[in-house]
């Protein structure tokens, strides 16, 4: 369903400016954007993807990967069409993509805001996760969503490039609860080569997510021969301690897909060495991802060293306070919508 998009500006002879992510499009009339899903149709800006999903599912909440809010919980995760990057790493190419270099953008099943609400409910989910593609170029429909899942008790997620201006950050920040943004290079060039954006405007999301008080988590992807280099990891991991060392960081293992089917998947060993640069750069929460069986992924209490939270795959063994370890130490734990009774920030 098409609709007037938010955030843009018109420009003289049709044209118009976007401002949704800091790629700041401005648009000829009849084109769309970088993300292939916001049209300038005769000097008004629409959204085309609207209500339409192509990915519906009901996810563990550890599946975004959020560890510290709401686990062992459900989340209704729902996406469109489009992406604002064009990373050559994608796992999901096939809808991130689908939008752009094409005369006609593929449209998804009608889903209308009050059904996604219903449905999150009727599966007995905790949450509306908004991710799979990027979440910021379906603003509109996220917008038509969240205020309705807040009403029903259900929290609000992103997963997301965090790639966006600050004006979108303003529009989504009162109605998100928790948020998991990639952290996917150490600097410009990286991000530019790799993924079509830059890095500031990430950074900056992932800094002003937390001190909003927003749940926020970090996901890298290690790529060899991209990324991995120590000097490249403790980079990323001193930036997070300077927003916090409580931030959970998940280092995630690369298989060779989309554009770069010529590497090699990770090493289990170069995640290893990442994790203990993230932990002597002094980041108390760090995760490794899609390398099962090595207890990589339990919460264990920075104080004593007790697993708090058990996980292997998406079976999760939480306790009744996964907030507080038995030895008293607090953790930064969300264990209910609008709650961080463990979180002192």
């Amino acid at each position: 369903m098409d609709r007037v998009a938010i955030l843009w500006e018109p420009l003289a002879e049709g044209e118009v400016h976007c401002f949704l992510c800091p790629h700041e499009c401005h648009i000829r009339p009849g084109r769309t954007g970088v993300c292939g899903v916001r049209e300038n149709r005769d000097g008004t800006l629409y959204t085309l993807v609207f209500g339409e999903v192509v990915a519906l599912n009901v996810d563990p909440i550890e599946k975004k990967p959020l560890f510290h809010f709401l686990p062992g919980t459900q989340a209704l995760s729902i996406a469109t069409v489009g992406c604002n990057l064009r990373c050559r790493f994608c796992q999901n190419a096939d809808i991130s993509q689908a939008s752009k270099g094409k005369a006609e953008t593929p449209h998804g099943q009608p889903l209308t805001p009050e059904h996604a609400v219903e449905l999150a409910l009727s599966y007995g989910c905790a949450s509306i996760a908004y991710t799979y593609t990027e979440p910021t170029i379906f603003m509109e429909y996220v917008l038509a969503i969240a205020p309705r899942a807040m009403e029903a008790g259900l929290a609000n997620v992103f997963v997301t490039n965090g790639f966006m201006t600050s004006q979108a950050r303003q529009v989504i920040l009162p109605y998100l609860h928790a948020a998991n943004v990639d952290l996917k290079g150490p600097d410009d060039r990286y991000y530019r080569r790799l993924c079509g954006a830059h890095l500031q405007p990430v950074l900056d999301t992932i800094r002003e997510f937390y001190e909003q008080g927003v749940e926020t988590e970090v996901t890298t992807l290690v790529v060899p021969g991209e990324n991995d280099a120590d000097e490249a990891l403790r980079t990323l991991a001193e930036f997070l301690v300077s927003v916090s060392p409580d931030i959970p960081w998940h280092l995630s293992r690369f298989y060779p897909t989309f554009e770069l089917t010529n590497r090699t998947p990770t090493p289990v060993e170069t995640l290893q060495r990442a994790a203990e640069i993230g932990r002597q750069a002094g980041l108390r929460y760090v995760y490794l991802g899609n390398v099962p069986g090595l207890g990589a992924e339990d919460t264990v209490c920075p104080q004593c060293g007790d697993t708090v939270i058990q996980r292997h795959m998406y079976s999760v063994t939480v306790s009744d306070r996964p907030d507080r370890c038995a030895c008293g130490t607090a953790l930064p734990v969300v264990t209910r919508v609008g709650a961080r009774e463990a979180t002192e920030r």
